[in-house]
């Protein structure tokens, strides 16, 4: 199979104007925020990674006192056609089932939520079922399911556009019901093969060393699992390694509409100041496109957690980001990114709350 003629990827008008809205993290705030922290009632460095939360929230909300309000979870849902090459240990009806469940409030995302007091909002955006305007679900599908990524591109170009801006519609409904901090997360069969293609093509690393178990296969599925991902790509780009494509062809090749979705929703919360928690593997990947295509974006993001996929690490790694927690967690639907909720919670309260030395009454270390 040879690869095809590539053109640029075109964005429609209202994706260009929300792109050219987000502006970079204050590094100004984050000195200032760094230098209220470091006069706390503490040793210099002391609360570890938790102060850098805090820094990087109080910067990117340009807020003071900083708060945390209206938080929650969107989990995004769409199906894959690239099961069709049997990837997965679960047949694709699964997705619709867990839409399902989600609904119920019986999936760990709905406890998770409850735990941290936070709204769930499900969003259909190219699931292969009919919801019959199910109550609860947000029906913003584009298609039911992109197409089989092993013999032809996933999406067209019209699809991208439209799954891209469902995130972007949805952040900036977030924006005005006045949520502040959110989180993202996933469900569809299949969407490890797209996540890990994605993955290959923006970082040049071996599909081979990026494949994990996905939904539970054994070795002998992974291994085909990678070839068949390996070839596919290979279809779409030639020698991807050494391309590097453009991640938005990237993303309409081998991607899916829900990791579409989550990228339009990174670049409408960093668009709207938006603190944005991303889950695992998945997530990360359209976190991943979002920051290829506006570096700026960066600066909303905090990576709630390390997943047990071996392509997440090197996501991360390459977005030179650093996971609040590791669990050995490799479920999806936000369950991670969740998690860390309050330990950003906290770090905002330890900012606004601790003692400084000077109001305390506390001696400050003495100098070398």
């Amino acid at each position: 199979m040879e690869a095809e003629l590539r053109t640029p990827v075109k964005l429609n008008a209202a994706i260009k104007q929300t792109l050219a809205g987000i502006r970079p993290i204050n590094e100004d705030r984050r000195h200032k925020a760094q230098a209220h922290l470091d006069c706390l009632t503490k040793p210099l460095g002391s609360l570890g990674q938790l102060e850098a939360v805090a820094a990087q929230y109080v910067a990117w909300r340009e807020q003071e006192p900083p708060r945390v309000a209206g938080k929650a979870v969107y989990v995004f849902a769409a199906d894959h056609g690239i099961t069709d090459e049997g990837v997965s240990a679960y047949p694709r009806e699964v997705t619709q089932q867990m839409v399902g469940n989600f609904l119920n409030g019986g999936a760990a995302i709905n406890v998770l939520a409850r735990h941290t007091n936070s709204d769930i909002v499900v969003v259909d955006v190219g699931v292969d079922a009919d919801f019959n305007g199910a109550a609860g679900l947000v029906h913003r599908k584009v298609r039911r399911g992109t197409r089989n990524f092993a013999r032809e591109a996933a999406m067209s170009e019209a699809e991208l556009n439209a799954a891209l801006q469902v995130g972007i519609d949805l952040a900036a409904e977030a924006a005005a019901q006045g949520r502040t901090l959110i989180a993202l997360g996933e469900m569809g069969i299949g969407n490890t093969s797209a996540a890990t293609a994605i993955t290959a093509a923006l970082t040049g690393r071996p599909v081979a060393e990026l494949t994990g178990r996905g939904t539970g296969v054994d070795d002998q599925r992974r291994a085909s699992k990678s070839q068949i991902i390996d070839q596919a790509l290979r279809f779409h780009f030639g020698d991807y390694s050494a391309t590097r494509p453009d991640a938005l062809d990237v993303l309409r090749c081998v991607g899916g509409l829900e990791i579409a979705a989550i990228a339009g929703m990174v670049l409408g919360a960093a668009a709207h100041r938006i603190a944005v928690v991303i889950d695992g593997f998945i997530c990360t990947a359209g976190a991943a496109v979002a920051c290829s295509i506006a570096p700026n974006a960066g600066g909303a993001i905090f990576a709630g957690h390390l997943s047990q996929e071996p392509g997440h690490r090197a996501l991360l790694d390459h977005m030179q980001l650093r996971s609040l927690v590791q669990l050995d967690m490799r479920l999806g639907e936000g369950s991670g990114a969740v998690l860390t909720f309050p330990l950003i919670e906290a770090a905002v309260r330890i900012y606004n709350e601790m003692a400084t030395f000077e109001s305390a009454g506390v001696s400050e270390a003495n100098e070398a």
